[in-house]
């Protein structure tokens, strides 16, 4: 009998000792970090394209502290409704709102952008933010499985273990997307978009313009990372904006097209000179745009009412600009077709090992972009020497310039030859479109007509015999 008392008295001390100590680990304050979260409300303060991507990443729950959840739902709210969201307009809602004096009033707000000096790195602190919210959440499923534990009342102790596991899975429910899906769905959704590829219902892919081209690749296919590369004069942008006219303007799909190296006018300049047979010199000289060539310039102006064609030629762009500025094209817009002209002339925004390892980053993201938002993203890039080395100076795979992660990430890749660029006898205004890569298909080589004087590519007539 004095040995169960002492059993039970030891029991309950060694009970006491885990309560205390149970005490002592939950009484500690959560995993969070103020700096963090205030960088990421500052980021998102400066720049819209900041909001665009941290709000991909973080809820407001992932803030720790309430004013910030406050802050983050203001600016959110917006955004979501196309307005900006800057100081001013920010501290206005919490105002109307009765929020502004609880978050700390506006002097709060220009402290949370005075805390960082660029918003380039929003998303580097709102993964900080994110991480620390898992943890929390990981604490707060721990402490109430040990509830669990304890409250058991004699239930059974793999009914216990069941609500436990339970548990931890809803923990992980929010943060897990089920991507996976059975075979049979996966078949059926292929078998389905054949047979309605077959009726008509939906199209093959986004139209090139060029018929060899659409016949082999059924189009530019969503999710699809294209690459058109050359060395510099070859016409590696003009393919880009022909695929870009195509899509747009002869087909109604909404296209943009971020370009890094030419301005909007020079771009609008050519995609005139190609729509309207008036050569591109004769627009910088005033002489030669007669009347009858003004009526042809009014009615091109008049059919582009509408037209789903978007320019952007910011200098200095970041990827987060460009997903940004797509995700938003896709929402409100239908976007169908990206086209970045070129990708070594992109940007990161933040110090890197080496200019190969950002070019790889680059063309990763790409990759990654056309298949969240499920369009073809055509990334136009440079060739090195490696063509001006070889006896026939045609381009090939391995020449595509600074990364060679360009050329796995690709799903397609075109590569733009024009002899008469070396030797004004050899086949003057052809061009090889030689297609090096297609993951999805037989790699061929396209035989077109180059109209520099009109900045754009044609088909060759089908009876047309090369070298004749």
């Amino acid at each position: 009998m004095a040995m169960a008392e002492s059993q039970s008295s030891s029991s309950s001390y060694t009970h006491s000792q885990d309560d205390r100590n149970n005490v002592a680990l939950f009484d500690r304050v959560p995993p969070h970090d103020d700096n963090a979260e205030m960088a990421v409300l500052g980021g998102m303060l400066m720049s819209k394209d900041a909001i665009g991507e941290v709000s991909q990443m973080i809820e407001p729950t992932d803030f720790y502290q309430p004013q910030h959840q406050t802050i983050y739902h203001a600016i959110i709210d917006l955004f979501s409704k196309s307005e900006p969201a800057d100081v001013v307009l920010v501290a206005n809602k919490l105002n109307d709102e009765g929020n502004l004096e609880k978050v700390g009033g506006s002097d709060y707000l220009h402290s949370l952008v005075a805390s960082v000096p660029t918003a380039a790195n929003a998303t580097y602190y709102a993964k900080i933010v994110h991480d620390a919210a898992i943890l929390r959440q990981v604490i707060a499923s721990g402490t109430r499985i040990v509830q669990l534990g304890f409250s058991a009342d004699g239930a059974q102790a793999e009914d216990v273990v069941n609500l436990a596991q339970s548990e931890v899975y809803e923990m992980g429910a929010g943060r897990v997307r089920q991507d996976y899906a059975p075979i049979s769905d996966v078949v059926n959704e292929a078998l389905t978009q054949i047979d309605e590829i077959q009726k008509g219902n939906i199209a093959k892919g986004v139209p090139t313009g060029f018929r060899d081209i659409d016949d082999v690749t059924q189009g530019l296919q969503p999710g699809q990372m294209v690459v058109v590369a050359g060395r510099p004069a070859m016409g590696k942008s003009t393919l880009g904006i022909d695929f870009a006219r195509a899509a747009s303007l002869h087909h109604g799909l909404t296209t943009i097209v971020f370009s890094l190296e030419m301005s909007k006018v020079e771009l609008a300049q050519r995609i005139i000179a190609a729509e309207t047979d008036i050569p591109l010199a004769a627009m910088r000289r005033p002489e030669d745009v007669t009347v009858e060539r003004w009526g042809t310039l009014n009615q091109f102006y008049s059919r582009l009412n509408n037209a789903p064609l978007f320019i952007d030629d910011s200098p200095n762009m970041s990827l987060m600009e460009i997903r940004a500025k797509c995700r938003r094209l896709k929402q409100t817009n239908d976007l169908k077709l990206v086209v970045i002209d070129y990708l070594q002339l992109m940007s990161s925004g933040k110090q890197i090992e080496s200019r190969q390892q950002e070019v790889s980053e680059f063309s990763r993201a790409l990759k990654l972009l056309a298949k969240e938002l499920e369009v073809p993203v055509v990334a136009l890039s440079q060739l090195n020497r490696g063509p001006e080395m070889r006896n026939d100076k045609k381009p090939q795979l391995s020449d595509l310039r600074e990364s060679g992660s360009i050329e796995q990430d690709a799903d397609v890749v075109f590569l733009v030859h024009r002899p008469d660029f070396y030797d004004k006898e050899d086949r003057p205004g052809e061009a090889d479109i030689i297609m090096a890569k297609h993951r999805n298909g037989p790699t061929d080589t396209f035989n077109l007509a180059f109209q520099g004087a009109f900045s754009r590519f044609q088909d060759m007539p089908q009876d047309y015999a090369q070298g004749v």
